[in-house]
């Protein structure tokens, strides 16, 4: 019983010597890669392992595509009003508006006034400011996002119906 359970076996006859020589290099290449053998159940948990974080990644990399997509995107839109603002010098008209509940009040030229209520002018809100923009540019906002655009007079069709279509409210009437 001195020996070892390989040099029992061989001496039992139930192992020959080859076999013995074989398990012995086999065990001392293990030893020096250090390398186990796997288990059956450890390299499924570990494909299973790989396959959520893979999952977890790719969510995670669809999630800032989307960041950086909404980013360039108000980027473009902030670019969009600052280069297509309109200077409002001698602005001496006061043009009342809403932004949310509160009322503002925008101070504009006579011109500007005038295209503003018949729509080819509107009003949009940049950083903490608002600027006057051209009708087409407000449309391409109000498209992208449409809480930019405070005030973007649109004409109305004519009813035939219309019992007071011969008593026009003017537009710039200020009460």
């Amino acid at each position: 019983m001195a020996g070892s359970l390989q040099d029992q076996l061989v001496k039992a006859g139930l192992a020959t010597e080859q076999q013995a020589r074989s398990t012995k290099s086999k065990k001392r290449k293990q030893k020096r890669s250090g390398a186990q053998p796997p288990d059956v159940a450890q390299r499924q948990q570990a494909a299973e392992a790989a396959a959520e974080k893979r999952k977890r990644d790719q969510e995670l990399n669809r999630q800032r595509d989307e960041e950086a997509k909404r980013k360039a995107e108000q980027i473009a839109l902030w670019q969009l009003v600052r280069d297509n603002r309109i200077a409002r010098s001698a602005a001496d008209t006061p043009y009342n508006f809403t932004d949310g509940k509160a009322l503002k009040r925008l101070y504009v030229s006579a011109a500007h006034h005038r295209d503003l209520v018949a729509g080819s002018l509107a009003i949009v809100r940049h950083d903490d400011f608002y600027e006057l923009v051209p009708a087409a540019v407000a449309e391409r906002l109000a498209s992208a996002e449409p809480s930019l655009v405070l005030v973007h007079n649109q004409p109305e069709p004519e009813d035939g119906d219309d019992e007071y279509a011969d008593f026009k409210v003017p537009d710039d009437l200020m009460w």
